[in-house]
């Protein structure tokens, strides 16, 4: 009996790397587009982010909002949080994916706040890594959103859109973060994982993207689009 041929390994998609006028291109495109775009978590001041950032781990936008109008409206501060409990807390955020541990997290952020921030947010990556339920990218959202910093926010969104384009293909979402600060002009960098999270939830989505609407179709590298 002949032995079964392998068939061979298909080739990893290497694409070739975006020129740095391509990169100032593409993000001139976006602005001219959508100049001042927001993100799409609901929140009052930058604890009420902090919190629905923290919330809105393996859930929908959407979703963490329609919880959080009404929490917020009674807990908008690390305090009253704390005074309205876990129990409470829990009844307002049920429609989301993993409640009870996020409810958990939430109030030992809040206390912590307290006794090591003053009630504030704090300004830098670490500190605010170092909250229960915060990691590396709710700390680049809250920077970003609440105080400027020119930093990348990679969810699944931001990654899809790195590696299938080209612009700056990683295995991790670390990767691919540092891989956007290094070829994004700074001029863009307020607003760039907003225009790219915005692109990858309507335009370049997982399945079936729209490569035809797609503002930047002439200058991304993926050998499957439709265009």
């Amino acid at each position: 009996m002949k032995a079964a041929r392998s068939k061979p390994a298909k080739k990893a998609f290497r694409p070739k790397p975006w020129a740095a006028a391509e990169v100032y291109e593409a993000f001139s495109r976006f602005r001219k587009a959508n100049p001042e775009p927001r993100g799409e978590l609901e929140h009052l001041n930058p604890y009420t982010l902090l919190v629905a950032v923290v919330l809105s781990a393996q859930a929908t936008d959407a979703g963490v909002n329609k919880a959080t109008r009404a929490l917020f409206a009674v807990a908008d501060t690390p305090q009253k949080m704390l005074d309205l409990g876990e129990e409470k807390l829990r009844d307002y955020i049920k429609t989301i994916g993993l409640y009870r541990n996020k409810a958990k997290n939430v109030i030992a952020l809040s206390e912590k706040l307290i006794r090591d921030f003053g009630a504030d947010v704090p300004r830098t990556r670490s500190e605010i890594e170092s909250l229960p339920g915060a990691g590396r990218k709710t700390a680049n959202v809250v920077l970003n959103m609440a105080f400027g910093e020119h930093t990348m926010a990679v969810d699944t969104h931001v990654f899809r859109v790195g590696n299938r384009t080209g612009l700056a293909p990683g295995k991790t979402p670390l990767e691919v973060e540092l891989g956007l600060e290094k070829v994004i002009p700074s001029e863009f960098m307020l607003h760039a994982h907003h225009w790219l999270i915005l692109h990858g939830r309507y335009t370049c989505l997982a399945r079936s993207p729209r490569c035809e609407t797609c503002l930047i179709n002439d200058l991304c590298r993926w050998p499957e689009k439709t265009v």
